[in-house]
């Protein structure tokens, strides 16, 4: 066989992978996926993903407060039950550190009480199935979120025990756990406090967008601090203010840097929109996503392979409870080269080799 036409069958092999690999992948850009439910269905819950994993820890659901833990595999789509968190908490703040799983604050029960805001810290390791109790968050709160930036837990805002009738009051506190010392520190106090909010980490920055301001007042302010520094800035507001809305980043990795906002309520009642609010932080600006399949508030979103999976939740004004899973395949997705191709591949490198080695030991 002459080179050239080896070259040629090299050319063909390569397109045809195109062909069935990469273009019917483009074509799910922007889209949604229902995947297997959520065997606890539940709401106000925490979720992490480790090694490819996803954890979906406590929550509550019809008025009881949970500490199941739930691992979700998304290459097989099943899931498989883990040892439950100590302390059953729901509206609490998680964090992911060297593959373990912090666990911070949340609510014990309703009614709302003094003792009932706790600032537990709580970890959990994957590897070996097990809890190990540290330094309680110094501000006993919930509806907050934990993001971490250089190995440094920040937890901003929330909720904390306020006088009846509300039992509530939102607190502008921002606390860094250091899971090396497993001590606290304090930093400079979020500009508008929020509570309900969601947020997420791109490029070292901690971007806490929407949630409440008061109970019926929707907050579609896009806070960001920069932890270097210890400062917040105002970047370009959420179109539509959300809070019981979920957020997760892609990394730039396998989708461009973005944030994803989705769901959440958009009234004064918890009823759950199928929003999807995308933010661009290097151009600070926001484009809107497909809609996702089931509307719903109180959903948490993890992102494994720059993939997102939207889980739980409530709809109609909070009374049903949800076990749903949905994956969103972001914009601009290119998919991880699949090991299926790299058998061919060999095959046609082998090939090519053993041509090219035969042209240059043949006979003059």
């Amino acid at each position: 066989m002459k080179t050239s036409n080896v070259f040629l069958l090299v050319i063909l092999i390569i397109s045809s992978l195109y062909v069935v690999y990469i273009r019917p992948v483009k074509a799910t850009e922007d889209s949604w996926t229902t995947k297997e439910p959520m065997p606890t269905a539940r709401y106000r819950f925490g979720i992490a993903a480790v090694n490819g994993k996803i954890y979906a820890i406590g929550g509550q659901a019809s008025g009881v407060t949970l500490g199941t833990n739930e691992e979700y595999d998304p290459a097989t789509d099943t899931w498989t039950t883990k040892t439950p968190m100590p302390t059953p908490r729901y509206y609490f703040a998680v964090a992911v550190y060297q593959n373990k799983i912090y666990t911070f604050g949340g609510l014990t029960e309703l009614p709302l009480q003094n003792n009932t805001y706790v600032g537990v810290t709580e970890v959990y390791d994957p590897a070996t199935d097990t809890w190990e109790t540290k330094t309680s968050m110094p501000t006993n709160r919930s509806a907050l979120c934990a993001n971490v930036v250089n190995g440094k837990i920040y937890l901003t805002s929330g909720i904390v025990y306020g006088p009846p009738p509300s039992f509530s009051s939102k607190s502008d506190v921002t606390e860094v756990y250091d899971p090396e010392t497993d001590s606290w520190t304090t930093k400079a106090s979020i500009p508008t406090p929020v509570c309900s909010y969601t947020s997420a980490v791109v490029n070292n920055k901690i971007y806490v967008i929407g949630g409440s301001k008061q109970y019926t007042t929707y907050a579609n302010c896009n806070q960001v601090y920069d932890p270097e520094t210890d400062t917040w800035t105002e970047a370009e507001p959420i179109p539509t203010g959300v809070r019981f809305a979920a957020a997760g980043a892609t990394t730039g990795a396998l989708a461009p840097e973005r944030i994803y906002v989705i769901g959440g309520s958009t009234t004064q009642f918890p009823d759950g929109s199928n929003l999807t609010q995308i933010y661009d932080p290097e151009k600070d600006v926001w484009i809107t996503g497909a809609p996702m399949p089931t509307p719903r508030g109180g959903l948490l979103v993890a992102v494994v392979n720059d993939v997102l999976y939207a889980i739980g939740g409530f709809n109609t004004n909070g009374d049903n409870v949800l076990a749903v899973n949905e994956q969103y395949t972001p914009i601009g997705y290119i998919p991880e080269f699949p090991s299926w191709i790299i058998l061919p591949l060999i095959f046609v490198f082998i090939l090519v080799f053993a041509v090219v080695k035969r042209k240059s030991f043949r006979p003059t």
